[in-house]
């Protein structure tokens, strides 16, 4: 019976769970086997509880104790005996007596006094059976009595009995209509279960330290909230959510459905200004600024992050998790595997690598028939095409179902896919920093037969399926975009994708856990997605479509979901606009444009500044002209936001050796020149109040008219489109094509792909194609030295320059200060 019951409770297509039981079987284990809120017996102990403390809309009352109360009115003063009346029904009874004013008594029939509490009481409620040796004439003339038992909802006992002395009325069918309104209740209660519900956020409260400690130090001294009971403060039900530990858990997508008719919040979009190579502090921007909305303006907000590759952490660039007091928490989780999504994006990566040298080398060493046979085996003496054969032999254009009815011609061109693996373009993957396998040779053992080739690995988050999922917007669309991924060219020069490999349905079921964005929350107790981490130059460098969709519903519609953009808004921006947006179908309120003291006065001519190198005094004491003449980068990314039609607020991230007057400087240049607003922020060193500011002007900002558009129409063609970012949004004079880049536009518009986005790869430490030109270089020629594809993602992407897709570790690398407790289990070094 439990475990009929276990399993009823799991069943989405039942609501409500009526148990009808030889009075035997109804025990305490089976009783509380029964989910509280399927619960229309209400026989739990979760339920009685609820009941005696007075929960009005969380409880439910036994359908036998709504029956005897249906009965009995007037009750105030008068004496109620329950006779043999025990267990959860007899707690139910006397509490719902005791509630409209009665006195109760509670005894056994074997009870000494029984007769003499027989003739003082008013009424009579009989729980049990009358043993024969009690005689009727005990009970006061007149006295009403109430027979309840479990079957009687079976009506399997009389209903009316009737002697001289007294009326007993037995409540069989009057329960059961009492048990069907309980149904009705809890089907109303599903129903506003599955409603938008309002935030009941307890936020964690910070106390700053001057000096800041180190960020996972910080990050420890919080408690976070175990992640259930985020979930459910944000209105997240209980099946929809995937624990991952006490701190983080997947998100279900079918939230989206449940709240389809729920209003969007507002969509802010966080970017930055050219930066130096030690970053400018988006993400920190992006949690100081949640933190401040929801802890401290009390308005509903959702930060959504990217996901970071482990390269970097134990490289040269530590964590992504914002710092100091605006961090995401636990940091070592989020910085180290959180919930597997690269490693199953690496594992569907190379899962299709290897499909693309073995389908090759069984090419090479069999003959049609041969492979034909080995394709389309005979199992269970039956032959068969698999769906995904089929949907080929579509593509293919040959509309038959019988693998014995193919032609020797129809056999080949189904059977084999001619790769040339000179065009190859997939590679494999691994999120690990090493710069020995930017080219390998791969195929030497004698069982590949003599094939040979150059190869190559890039980093993890370099994979086009690390694009497509956060582009992505249902388990149906990725799995049709990883369908649709090219990975090389046949020998007539046609594209031939994952689908013609056969291995689309394997990829989705690696990826069908990853598709789910992961719920985490900041130091602030406010929560945070993290989810999808794609390159910034290659790819779109925005985290996902999908967890900003979720984001959007559960905040309600005047709250705000924040998100973070990679690079200068000249790429990571203008990428987020006309490829994101157009995927999404979201349009941003607002633009938050990050800048620095030290990013403007590294453009206004200051010395170069170098990762790991200690700043030159010219950025660590004040220098007005330097910022000043800097401040035309920060205008030309005020403009550049501005040729989307959102309105923008600047956010001056300040550091302790910025001067209060180049910070006034700063913000008086920027509202001088377009912005909505301009705010000193202070959130590294106070949490979200040192961000409250920004909140408001932001607040303000989205109430703002929107006038948003994309920069250039699909229509276009990819010379165009190309040429369009580079003079508008760069500022180049022109674009110059290699011919090795002509050659594959050419290519791309002959195999259908000319109306594809365009996802520049380019340097991100200068608005031009040298890195070393800062400021707001003009005049320049932008050469586009490739152009490749993205086919699945959906976007071409021309190189610029050269694009290495595999860092390298340097010198020290920072693993040499990241170490395991092994008596805590505590992670130490991380930054």
């Amino acid at each position: 019976i439990v475990s009929e019951i276990l399993r009823l409770n799991e069943d989405p297509n039942v609501q409500g769970l009526a148990l009808d039981l030889p009075e035997s079987l109804y025990s305490s284990k089976v009783l509380n086997a029964v989910k509280p809120e399927k619960d229309v017996d209400g026989l739990s102990d979760i339920n009685l509880g609820r009941l005696v403390r007075g929960d009005s809309y969380d409880y439910v009352v036994p359908p036998m104790v709504c029956a005897v109360m249906e009965l009995l009115s007037d009750l105030g003063g008068k004496t109620v005996l329950l006779m043999g009346a025990g267990g959860a029904v007899g707690a139910a009874l006397q509490c719902m007596l005791q509630r409209k004013g009665a006195v109760t008594v509670s005894c056994q029939w074997n009870d000494p006094q029984l007769q003499t509490k027989l003739h003082q009481v008013d009424v009579v409620v009989v729980g049990s059976t009358k043993p024969d040796d009690v005689p009727v004439n005990w009970i006061k003339p007149g006295t009403p009595i109430i027979s309840c038992f479990h079957d009687l909802l079976s009506d399997k006992h009389s209903n009316n009995q009737q002697n001289n002395h007294a009326a007993e009325n037995g409540i069989g069918s009057l329960a059961i209509a009492m048990r069907m309104q309980n149904m009705v209740k809890t089907m109303e209660r599903q129903f506003q279960s599955q409603q938008y519900r309002k935030w009941d956020l307890h936020c964690l409260k910070l106390q700053p330290l001057s000096p800041v400690p180190s960020d996972i130090e910080i990050s420890r001294a919080q408690n976070p909230k175990a992640v259930d009971v985020l979930a459910k403060e944000i209105g997240l039900l209980a099946d929809e959510i995937e624990s991952y530990g006490q701190t983080k858990a997947k998100v279900r997508l079918s939230l989206l459905e449940r709240l389809k008719d729920q209003p969007d919040g507002k969509y802010v979009l966080v970017a930055g200004i050219t930066p130096t190579p030690l970053g400018e502090g988006k993400s920190t921007v992006t949690i100081g600024l949640v933190q401040a909305l929801t802890a401290h303006l009390n308005i509903n907000s959702f930060a959504c992050l990217r996901q970071p590759s482990q390269g970097p952490t134990f490289g040269v660039k530590g964590g992504a998790a914002g710092g100091g007091y605006a961090q995401v928490i636990p940091m070592e989780e989020f910085n180290l595997h959180l919930t597997g999504d690269i490693h199953a994006i690496t594992a569907a990566n190379n899962l299709l690598a290897a499909a693309i040298d073995a389908r090759i080398l069984h090419e090479n060493t069999q003959s049609d028939k041969a492979l034909y046979n080995r394709l389309v085996p005979v199992v269970n003496g039956e032959r068969g095409f698999s769906a995904i054969q089929l949907a080929r032999l579509s593509r293919l254009g040959i509309n038959k179902t019988d693998p014995g009815t193919l032609t020797e011609e129809e056999i080949s061109k189904f059977a084999r896919l001619n790769i040339d693996p000179s065009t190859i373009t997939w590679q494999r993957v691994v999120d690990t920093n090493d710069r020995f396998l930017r080219k390998i040779t791969i195929g030497q053992a004698n069982t590949e037969k003599g094939f040979v080739r150059q190869a190559q690995f890039d980093i993890a988050v370099a994979s086009e399926i690390m694009a497509i999922l956060a582009l992505t917007t249902s388990l149906q669309d990725m799995k049709e975009r990883l369908g649709k991924m090219v990975v090389a060219n046949d020998k007539k020069g046609e594209p031939v994708t994952a689908d013609d490999l056969g291995v689309t349905g394997a990829l989705a079921v690696l990826m069908k856990d990853a598709i789910k964005p992961t719920l985490m929350q900041t130091l602030e107790g406010t929560p945070v997605f993290v989810h999808a981490g794609p390159f910034a130059n290659i790819a779109h460098g925005n985290s996902s479509v999908l967890a900003d969709k979720i984001a959007l519903k559960l905040v309600g519609e005047k709250g705000f979901v924040v998100t973070e953009a990679g690079f200068g808004a000249d790429i990571g921006m203008e990428k987020f606009f006309n490829i994101k947006c157009r995927a999404s179908g979201l349009i941003p309120s607002v633009v938050v444009l990050v800048a620095t003291v030290r990013a403007l006065k590294m453009h206004g001519g200051g010395p170069n500044v170098t990762s790991g190198a200690p700043l030159k005094k010219e950025y660590t004491e004040e220098n007005l002209q330097l910022v000043a003449d800097g401040c035309c980068n920060l205008q030309k990314q005020i403009q550049i936001t501005q040729l989307f039609g959102v309105p923008v607020v600047v956010a001056l991230n300040v550091f302790k050796t910025d001067s209060p007057a180049e910070v006034d400087l700063v913000c008086k240049i920027a509202k001088q020149s377009g912005a909505f607003d301009a705010v000193p922020c202070n959130h590294w060193s106070a949490g979200g109040r040192g961000a409250v500011k920004l909140a408001q002007a932001v607040e303000e900002a989205a109430n703002q008219k929107n006038n948003f558009k994309y920069l250039y129409s699909l229509e276009l063609p990819i010379v165009e489109k190309i040429r369009i970012i580079a003079q508008k949004v760069y500022g180049a004079q022109d674009i110059e094509l290699s011919p090795t880049a002509q050659s594959q536009i050419d290519r791309y518009t002959r195999q259908g792909f000319g109306n594809l986005p365009i996802c520049m790869a380019k340097t991100h430490l200068s608005l031009s194609h040298q890195p070393e030109r800062k400021g707001v270089p003009t005049g320049f020629i932008l050469p586009i030295s490739d152009v490749r594809a993205s086919i699945g993602a959906g976007f071409i992407y021309p190189l610029v320059g050269t694009m290495s897709t595999m860092p390298g570790l340097p010198t020290r690398p920072c693993f040499y200060d990241i170490d395991l407790d092994p008596v805590t289990e505590q992670v130490k070094g991380l930054f």
